[in-house]
């Protein structure tokens, strides 16, 4: 995918998933454009070499949860 693709997807996805309530919610759509972002930095070299452990650290967890609750609904969905 091309830089101004990329770019225009989490932009899409951030706007469309946006809450529309005004409380303090993560859903796990927030979560899966925060993952987003973080690919799209990290491919334009927006981390530090020194900030890159952290960041993968952070994002290895993000995937991690984000697997286990699309495992878990998938569960729920063939019950």
């Amino acid at each position: 995918m091309a830089k101004e693709e990329e770019t225009a997807q989490v932009e899409e996805t951030a706007t469309a998933e946006a809450p529309q309530e005004s409380g303090a919610e993560l859903t796990v759509q927030d979560l899966n454009a925060i993952k987003q972002i973080i690919d799209v930095a990290s491919q334009r070299g927006a981390f530090k070499p020194n900030e890159m452990m952290t960041v993968g650290q952070t994002y290895t967890k993000l995937e991690t949860f984000l697997a286990a609750v699309s495992q878990q609904q998938g569960a729920q969905g063939e019950s």
